[in-house]
């Protein structure tokens, strides 16, 4: 028996603090990989909804935790294991302080947002979804925050609801609103669009969802790194991220839900680390959230991913908002100038994220042509197919922000555009 995965251990929750004013020079200075050159030109890295690129303290914990504090967690009474639990549950605490949980014991450690989905899918979904009930999504959502509630209402005899966007790009309440019944079981949505950048208000969905009985499952992997979250004023009931774009490491990330929810739900999946007994007729699992944590845990990952929102939150979430408004307002500006330039939504609220297309130059070409001046960009469907189908598109272009870029960089895009159109136009 694995006595050592029977408890939470205790873990401090501090929210993020305020910080100091934004130095772009001394953030830019903390990541290794903006020295590169690409092609012989200075890096100038746009796809930050991607993924984010990783500071010197995010590189020097995970290495640290290689050198000093190893071990498979909850696994061992010797020093190494001991010292590397208390450094996976300190995590728990820190990540529970960066959303504002009401405790520890509500953070789940998964491989990132499409694990904690699927996760929540298979677990609460099987238990609570039923034929003839409907999960409701918006036409914003990303694959990953759509094809698991397919599959379920394929398997269970459900119904998929789909609330539209409008020409801005946004999805109004009274849309939403209007699509809940009686039998809504569940409400998945973006809190931030991977393409548009709009940001959904999530806040006001969860009261509406909550009237009808139904639960709100946010995706917060394009928020997180962009808005101060707290998700006991969001309402919410779920709420999932991934380590690697809050510039933390890849392979890592976090579902958040209400302890009772938690407790009601059953395993997904199983294995070592999770029981109390097991025997040839059965097995008894243990409480949240260990019971959702089976095999042997990325404990590098989660202390990488602590790190990385110590160092988020310690730059200020408001100032690094502020700076990266900054830029959306930028490269608005600068891309609306562009003759025959598509950009793709108006949100009234956008964080980070802006997609375009240049009509008569496959957005393919437009990536490999900005590639050749150092700048990467992210291009195809976005991983967002029925939206692209709204929008009357099949792929764009996407450029997308994060707390180390400059103005330079933007103008850099823009004079990589025209090349674009003197090549092809």
């Amino acid at each position: 028996m694995n006595t050592a995965s029977l408890e939470v251990h205790e873990a401090p929750i501090a929210p993020c603090a305020a910080a100091p004013a934004y130095d772009l020079d001394a953030v830019r200075a903390e990541f290794p990989i903006l020295k590169e050159t690409v092609r012989g030109r200075p890096l100038a890295y746009l796809d930050n909804a991607a993924t984010t690129q990783k500071p010197e303290r995010v590189i020097a914990a995970v290495a640290d935790c290689y050198r000093h504090s190893y071990a498979n967690v909850s696994r061992g009474v010797h020093s190494l294991a001991e010292r590397a639990t208390d450094a996976f549950e300190r995590a728990r605490g820190t990540v529970a302080g960066f959303l504002v949980a009401s405790g520890a014991e509500e953070i789940v450690f998964v491989r990132g947002t499409t694990e904690a989905i699927n996760l929540v899918a298979a677990s609460w979904g099987r238990a609570n979804v039923g034929p003839g009930d409907e999960i409701l999504l918006t036409e914003l959502e990303h694959h990953a925050n759509l094809i698991p509630w397919q599959r379920l209402c394929a398997e269970k005899g459900a119904r998929l609801v789909v609330v539209p966007i409008d020409e801005r790009g946004e999805v109004s309440l009274e849309d939403f609103a209007a699509r809940l019944s009686s039998r809504t079981r569940l409400c998945a949505v973006a809190h931030v669009s991977n393409v548009l950048g709009t940001v959904l208000p999530v806040a006001k969905m969860a009261e509406a969802a909550h009237a009808v009985g139904a639960l709100l499952l946010v995706d917060g992997a394009q928020a997180a790194p962009h808005v101060d979250l707290d998700v006991q004023k969001l309402g919410c009931d779920f709420y999932a991220f991934s380590g690697h774009k809050v510039y933390g490491p890849s392979g890592v990330g976090v579902l958040w839900a209400r302890r009772e929810i938690l407790a009601a739900m059953p395993p997904w999946q199983t294995g070592g680390g999770i029981v109390t007994t097991v025997t040839f007729d059965g097995a008894e699992f243990v409480d949240p959230p260990s019971r959702f944590e089976p095999g042997t845990l990325n404990l590098e990952g989660v202390i990488g991913l602590a790190a990385a929102l110590d160092y988020l939150c310690g730059l200020g979430r408001e100032e690094v908002a502020a700076w990266e408004s900054s830029l959306v307002d930028y490269a608005l500006a600068a891309l609306s100038e562009m003759a025959g330039l598509r950009l793709l939504g108006s949100p009234r609220e956008r964080a980070s994220a802006i997609s375009f297309v240049l009509p008569g130059v496959h957005p393919h070409d437009v990536g490999t042509i900005l590639d050749a001046q150092g700048i990467a960009v992210r291009v195809g469907h976005l991983c967002a197919q029925p939206l692209m189908a709204r929008l009357g598109i099949s792929s764009a272009v996407r450029a997308s922000f994060g707390l180390y870029n400059t103005r330079a960089e933007i103008d850099a895009l823009v004079a990589g555009l025209h090349q674009v159109r003197e090549v092809f136009l």
